[in-house]
């Protein structure tokens, strides 16, 4: 596939239609690597933290902050670096996170305490939002027009699979190599995305508007205080602290909202939300996310406590799932270049939704296949959903927006995802030993209302 040789220069003016076939490949394979080492390791750290707090002579809660440090950088940075990418160039944004990745991979590798690995994991996760924050915007100027579908389709595959094999990759990483190859490996393959980014990546129009750095500070404030108290809220933490962050958090969107009233591309892109479509791309993506989230955390608990499988089987059982969504994400890209993807997006949403709700009716002792039909359902389902609704987020957005619109997918997905870990911990604290039951249950309930939302875009068209 990559047996081109490499362009001697950059490629393609902004205003062309996609690269040419062989610029394209090795386009697509930089931002693959670099999309698929920032979605490994928002996952990757939790299964290393018992191994990291043992070393570095730390208590546990106190290692949750590896984990924490990153998924704040990102969340908090993602907005201000899409809108950046608007006037500056999204080539520009990306090949600079993936620079600050690359190095600040080795710092974590390099990290001798823990103040010095959470300080190496909030740079790594600033660098990685920058990667984040462009790359579907990146997509529709490597891909023309009429294969954007099968691009949004590749994105989705990495995304989904990364996330999925996180905990597996890095139980195998460890089994042979102590905690910091876990991040020395990302340098080599940082190094390469970042050589093949900067000879291949296209430049892309630039937006005449400024970004304003007080509306980017109000932004971090607004969702770095969110997610805070999130995970604070998950794991208990008293109202003396819970209060002040969520009052926090209410001021800077307060703050947020009216500072960029008046900007022409607002940072928080509320214009786009007034839009039908987006705004129902946007509800689709946080409800699945958050689906997700709540079924990954909970069903490893599920099967090793309620079933009493041991956490080599629970590996396997919950292959079937990341397998699928990796079999279905490259066809439901070519699909949503002919089809609607409202339709295709529901169609895979209530698949998703009745293979949670089969694993919740599952029988008291199930076998392996009872397991692993329900969770290649869920993986069908979801590897159904997700390059329908990237196509539906960037067509809904103008194209002087894509910042944006990249901005909000990546936006949509850590939102739910954080949203559906502290659900579960609510779970196991309302509802103990029966906590991952209820947790599955919410999950389908969130994928079914991912699967109204998608459908409802029809409902939109027609209405048109």
């Amino acid at each position: 596939m990559l047996s081109q040789r490499l362009p001697e220069s950059l490629p393609a003016p902004a205003d062309a239609d996609g690269l040419p076939p062989a610029a394209r490949q090795w386009a697509i394979m930089s931002l693959a690597i670099g999309v698929g080492m920032a979605s490994l390791d928002t996952a990757i750290a939790n299964t290393a933290l018992p191994a990291i707090a043992r070393q570095l002579q730390t208590t546990p809660a106190a290692s949750v902050w590896i984990v924490n440090a990153y998924h704040l950088a990102m969340v908090a940075t993602l907005l201000p670096f899409a809108a950046l990418g608007e006037t500056i160039g999204y080539r520009r944004v990306c090949i600079a996170g993936l620079a600050l990745f690359t190095l600040a991979s080795l710092f974590c590798a390099l990290a001798w305490s823990l103040p010095s690995l959470v300080a190496a994991r909030l740079i790594q996760g600033v660098g990685a939002s920058a990667i984040m924050s462009v790359n579907t915007a990146m997509l529709r100027s490597i891909y023309p027009a009429h294969l954007q579908g099968r691009a949004f389709g590749i994105n989705s595959l990495v995304v989904a699979v990364a996330f999925a094999i996180g905990p597996t990759a890095a139980s195998l990483i460890l089994s042979v190599a102590p905690w910091p190859w876990l991040f020395a490996i990302n340098v080599p393959l940082g190094v390469v995305a970042f050589f093949f980014g900067r000879r291949v990546l296209p430049a892309t129009k630039r937006a005449s508007h400024q970004v304003d750095a007080l509306t980017a500070v109000y932004n971090v404030g607004a969702f770095g205080l969110l997610i805070l108290a999130l995970g604070d809220a998950a794991h208990q933490a008293s109202m003396t602290t819970l209060l002040p962050e969520i009052l926090g958090a209410a001021l800077c969107f307060a703050l947020l909202l009216h500072r960029q009233a008046a900007h022409a591309a607002p940072m928080l892109p509320v214009d786009l939300l007034r839009r039908p479509m987006f705004a129902l791309a946007t509800l689709t993506a946080v409800c699945t996310f958050s689906a997700q989230s709540l079924a990954f955390v909970a069903l490893p608990f599920y099967f090793e406590t309620t079933l009493g499988r041991s956490p080599i089987d629970t590996g396997f059982l919950m292959a079937p799932w990341a397998v699928l969504v990796g079999v279905m994400a490259p066809i439901a890209g070519r699909l949503c270049e002919r089809y609607s993807p409202g339709v295709l997006g529901g169609i895979g949403l209530a698949a998703l939704a009745l293979g949670l709700v089969t694993l919740l009716l599952m029988p008291d002792a199930p076998s392996a296949w009872d397991i692993g039909w329900r969770m290649g359902l869920c993986g069908i389902g979801f590897g159904f959903f997700q390059a329908p609704n990237l196509k539906a987020f960037m067509v809904s957005a103008p194209p002087e927006r894509g910042g944006s619109a990249s901005g909000m997918v990546a936006m949509s997905r850590l939102i739910g995802q954080a949203t559906g870990a502290a659900l579960v911990a609510y779970c196991f604290i309302l509802s103990g030993q029966y906590g991952a039951r209820y947790a599955l249950a919410l999950a389908a309930g969130f994928a079914a209302v991912a699967s109204v939302a998608s459908f409802l875009r029809m409902v939109v068209v027609r209405v048109k």
